[in-house]
């Protein structure tokens, strides 16, 4: 979907506002090539939804890319999870729990048995990347020419997440839902809300719900991955919505 930068720019900020959020809000697009002045992944960390969790709080950084010719030194999983190689035979177990023979015994124990791990893996289907290059990119920083925008992507305390999600209910779409899937945070992130997969298209996702990436993502946080289609909605109509109409209620002044 080609969008021109200057309404992706204002989506994101109608929706800034609407969250009152205090990060950055990310926008994910595909690109042919390497964007200008975005930094690989890869130099900024090797999980790739750590590095993406990283630009929104970043201050200097406007942009951040994984793709062809930008793999190495990313987590494998991740890469997987972006539709630019093949899950490993053998992740079943390291997602379960375990295998002697493979990776020492190493298990994530996130899952009750490699056969459930593997029947989950299965029913995702495959993973389309976006483009040779996936692109993260902070939404002040969108310039004006056209781009093949997949996704919203913001992050922040639980009240801002959930006005926006209820924001996201204000004009429903039939078959169209806030979901929280299981799954990596990059999945959470990215290949659900941006439609790399089936599974979760046109969905609204709220994450993340992996642990393993409890020791950076901030304890009293969420993110909320909308499809572009959804955040263009949501902006579109929110000055009809509570959140203008009756912002008290949105974020209370007086608690008890």
């Amino acid at each position: 979907m080609l969008m021109i930068g200057k309404v992706v720019k204002e989506i994101g900020s109608k929706l800034k506002v609407a969250g009152r959020l205090e990060t950055n809000p990310l926008y994910i697009y595909g690109s042919e090539t390497i964007p200008s002045n975005g930094v690989p992944i890869k130099d900024i960390n090797r999980c790739i939804a750590h590095a993406i969790f990283d630009l929104s709080i970043n201050n200097e950084i406007d942009s951040i890319y994984v793709g062809n010719g930008a793999l190495e030194g990313c987590c494998p999983g991740g890469q997987a999870w972006l539709g630019y190689k093949s899950f490993h035979s053998q992740l079943k177990y390291f997602i379960s729990t375990g295998s002697k023979n493979y990776r020492n015994g190493a298990a994530e124990f996130l899952l009750a048995s490699p056969d459930i791990a593997e029947k989950e893996l299965n029913s995702i289907g495959n993973i389309t990347p976006i483009d040779n290059y996936t692109v993260v990119k902070k939404f002040n920083s969108i310039s004006d020419q056209n781009l093949n925008v997949k996704e919203f992507l913001c992050f922040g305390h639980s009240e801002q997440i959930r006005n926006l999600c209820s924001l996201a209910y204000f004009q429903p779409e039939k078959g169209s839902l806030v979901k929280m899937p299981w799954g990596p945070s990059c999945a959470s992130f990215i290949t659900y809300p941006a439609g790399l997969t089936v599974k979760q298209n046109n969905d609204l996702i709220l994450g993340p719900t992996d642990p393993t990436g409890n020791y950076w993502f901030p304890q009293n946080y969420l993110s909320l991955g909308i499809p572009i289609k959804f955040a263009e909605r949501m902006a579109n109509y929110l000055d009809d919505s509570f959140i203008i109409k009756r912002p008290k209620v949105a974020y209370p002044e007086k608690r008890k």
